[in-house]
């Protein structure tokens, strides 16, 4: 039986791995307008302005980029537990770990395609020093001076061989709700969205074209609105920052985006997804076809070649 929405509250962080800390590092604080909240040895804890835990993102220094942790919050101590007890009654294994700043256990499993997903409740609200305090109590740190100035960590986008087994693993043992997909001519399930919350998605499985388990397509930050995504091509443009593709709109999900590569290698999206919410108890799923997708975007440039080949970390030759 699929367990009821809610269990899980919502991602919580996510960490990057890359081959130059301090070049990512700049890119998130500079051009995102993120700020570092602590370190420890070769991980950097950074955060959104919007964010009222610790730290939205780590960084680790590895010898390729590539995703390492992704974070979820239950709703409860008691959720946490029957996560984790759906998690092992399904065939899968977990282990307990404190090691994050701000939080408590975390219980440490993986998807069928290896991504690493660690579950927790207890959690500390961030307290902003006095230098980062806002004018507005219901806000956790003032907006930052510098960058884009993201709001929050949106959503992750794993890649996966097999598409329809993990995102079968996101709804059966973790509750998440699919809202759209893709299904080719074949049958086979190309592509998933999946939400935790009444967002439309918080969790994304695309095909990975290699055969590869394990890789990341993307992590995506929202901004207030899609005037920040425009200036974050402007900002891109003048700081050196790669773009891949847009600003364009997504006909799935209808997501404003652009799509930049940090210094490490890994693509980062940012999104404004903030008008679409889900919330319709018996949203039915909606079914993209292959004829469909040729068509691409819903406006702008076609899909480039690289959004369907680019992962990390990279398949050597």
């Amino acid at each position: 039986m699929t367990p009821p929405l809610g269990d899980i509250a919502h991602i919580g962080h996510a960490q990057l791995f890359t081959p130059d800390l301090d070049a990512s590092v700049g890119f998130f604080t500079d051009f995102l307008g993120l700020t570092v909240c602590g370190q420890d040895g070769d991980s950097v804890y950074l955060r959104t302005f919007d964010d009222y835990e610790h730290h939205s993102l780590v960084l680790t220094a590895r010898d390729q980029p590539g995703l390492g942790r992704i974070a979820l919050r239950t709703s409860s101590a008691d959720a946490l537990q029957r996560r984790v007890k759906a998690v092992e009654e399904s065939g899968g294994t977990g282990h307990w770990t404190e090691d994050e700043p701000g939080l408590g256990k975390l219980y440490v499993t993986t998807d069928p395609d290896g991504h690493e997903l660690a579950l927790y409740w207890d959690s500390e609200h961030y307290r902003a020093p006095d230098e980062l305090k806002p004018a507005l109590k219901n806000q956790p740190q003032a907006k930052p001076n510098r960058g884009v100035g993201v709001r929050r960590l949106d959503h992750v986008n794993f890649l996966a061989s097999d598409v329809a087994l993990n995102a079968d693993f996101q709804s059966d043992v973790l509750g998440a709700r699919p809202t759209e997909q893709i299904r080719l001519d074949t049958g086979r399930i190309a592509g998933k969205w999946l939400t935790f919350t009444n967002k439309s998605y918080d969790v994304v499985y695309t095909e990975d074209w290699t055969g590869a388990n394990g890789r990341l397509h993307h992590i995506a930050f929202a901004t207030d609105n899609r005037e920040d995504i425009l200036r974050a091509a402007d900002l891109a443009i003048d700081t050196g920052v790669f773009i891949e593709t847009g600003p364009h709109k997504h006909a799935i999900q209808q997501t404003f985006f652009l799509y930049v590569y940090e210094p490490g290698g890994n693509r980062i999206e940012l999104c404004n997804p903030l008008t679409r919410l889900v919330l319709a108890p018996d949203w039915p799923l909606i079914t993209w076809t292959e004829e469909e997708r040729k068509k691409g975007q819903a406006w702008g440039l076609k899909t480039i070649e690289s959004f369907h080949t680019h992962g990390t970390p990279p398949i050597k030759p």
